[in-house]
């Protein structure tokens, strides 16, 4: 029985899912990662400790699916993105890898706009500490023996693509966001490698996330069963792209809305749109000929876990949830609830500001945790809002969207999130796929078991949220006072 293996390095865990030709999911498997904060605002992860979730996701894989994980003919990859892994000439691990929520690098990334100045047209991006380059920035300043030992930079799931196949190679989307790519291009920028003190040499080589990167060493071969015969090891993708893949959206104006702990909105394009002063994210796409733009909400559902625990309904978020939409029946009650900025984290999109602060407005003696927790997600909703206005100006298209993510498991709030944006919301049927999904998938692209058409197809549609077209009388006043109570924060901050 011919199988194909997806693997995805996430943060909190390896996770691995093996499919059969029809793409239904024989079996998967996860193991649980740690992220190590030795220092204020650090966030590293031991490469190591992926390779042995690896091995540990694949054999649990392949004990629970012994016939089907014996036919696997492609392995696509998946993981999260921005991450430094710095290897030695013997591709010996250098020092922890620093990963994307990193945060101590911010001194450096404006160094990087110092010494290009055109850095935010090369990159199509602005440089942010979550970025690689601006960490081998901070290496360099801070652990120069470390840094002049560095023969090769690797992205997480590319690391683990080294051990699977002892091959240096990433791929389009994921290296997009490193700050050393042409994202126009789809190659590596001499100009932005330059200001970090490295060059080709130290990158891996690169590939479209459908093409085949390297194949299975024979070694790892031989130990999982599969002796006998090449297996190829897609390109892959980083998580979003590797999402979307898994989702289907591949064409131009194909997008999904994530409402997890933090928010995404994506859309895919067939050329690149950049709006890096807005942080706007603009990357390639993990299939030929196709980029992405993404707007990133920093808190969403985060931001409802909050305003749970501090009105005492943490163990009972659906009930709260239930307490706002009972709060919204009240057309009065509704228009004059306070205002919430979502920024508990600071934010991403549109204004990439590490120091915005979550904020109520308005609130009043009759206010109680209906009301707050009606805030709250009115103002995430009005965080999408501003990344669509991102979308809007770089003329991003977006023509449908998918509903991912634990949040839309609430019918209330992703109404209200598709009336706040005026753009139909599409909820699939069944379990979430994920990146572990998508990379499977883009192993059968590499392994020629389809055409992108026949793999990369649409999940089933359980239900559309229409937008009301009543609703913005209700929503436009209440986002522009938004957007002026975050000016009016930041001005405030700026004269303490």
């Amino acid at each position: 029985m011919t199988s194909f293996l997806g693997i995805d390095v996430g943060t909190s865990s390896v996770k691995a899912v093996l499919l059969d030709p029809s793409q239904a999911v024989l079996t998967e498997a996860s193991l649980p990662l740690t992220v190590s904060r030795p220092k204020p605002l650090w966030s590293e992860q031991d490469p190591e400790d992926w390779w042995q979730a690896t091995l540990g996701a694949v054999a649990a894989v392949r004990a629970s699916a012994p016939e089907a994980f014996a036919g696997v003919a492609a392995i696509g990859l998946s993981g999260q993105m921005h991450g430094a892994v710095l290897l030695d000439g013997a591709h010996q691990v250098l020092r922890p890898a620093i990963i994307w929520n990193d945060g101590r690098s911010e001194a450096q990334c404006a160094e990087l706009l110092r010494r290009v100045p055109d850095f935010t047209t090369r990159a199509a991006n602005i440089p942010m500490p979550g970025f690689t380059a601006p960490k081998l920035v901070w290496v360099a300043e801070h652990e120069p023996e470390v840094f002049a030992k560095t023969r090769l930079v690797l992205l997480p799931k590319d690391y683990v693509r080294l051990r699977l196949t002892g091959a240096a190679v990433s791929e389009m989307s994921d290296a997009a966001g490193t700050l050393w790519l042409d994202v126009g291009k789809r190659a590596w920028d001499d100009a932005l490698l330059s200001a970090c003190g490295l060059d080709r040499s130290h990158m891996p080589s690169l590939v479209e996330g459908s093409e085949i990167s390297a194949d299975l060493s024979a070694g790892l071969a031989a130990d999982w069963g599969l002796a006998g015969r090449r297996i190829p090891v897609a390109g892959g993708g980083g998580d979003n792209a590797a999402s979307a893949v898994g989702i289907g959206a591949v064409r131009t104006g194909e997008g999904f809305l994530s409402l997890g702990t933090s928010g995404v909105l994506f859309s895919v394009t067939d050329r690149l749109a950049a709006l890096p002063e807005r942080t706007l994210h603009a990357f390639c796409h993990a299939l030929p000929g196709r980029w992405h733009g993404m707007a990133v909400v920093l808190a969403a559902a985060s931001a409802l876990s909050w305003v749970a625990g501090v009105t005492g309904h943490a163990d009972d978020i659906a009930g709260l949830i239930g307490k706002a939409e009972a709060f919204a029946a009240d057309r009065g009650r509704r228009e004059h609830a306070p205002l919430f900025l979502p920024y508990l984290t600071g934010e991403r999109t549109p204004y990439n500001d590490a120091g915005a602060t979550g904020m109520f407005q308005g609130l009043r003696a009759e206010h109680g945790a209906d009301a707050m927790a009606y805030a709250v997600l009115e103002g995430v909703a009005f965080g999408f809002a501003d990344g669509l206005d991102v979308f809007n100006a770089a003329s991003l298209p977006l023509t449908s969207c998918l509903l991912v993510g634990g949040g839309s498991r609430s019918a209330f709030w992703t109404q209200m999130i598709a009336d706040v944006l005026q753009v139909p919301l599409d909820l699939p049927s069944g379990a979430e796929l994920g990146a572990a999904f998508g990379a499977a998938r883009l192993g059968m692209l590499a392994a020629g078991a389809g055409s992108e058409a026949e793999i990369c197809t649409r999940p089933p549609i359980r239900r559309t949220f229409t937008p009301d077209a009543a609703a913005p009388a209700l929503y436009t006043p209440r986002l522009a006072r938004f957007r002026a109570l975050y000016a009016a924060e930041k001005t405030t901050r700026s004269v303490r």
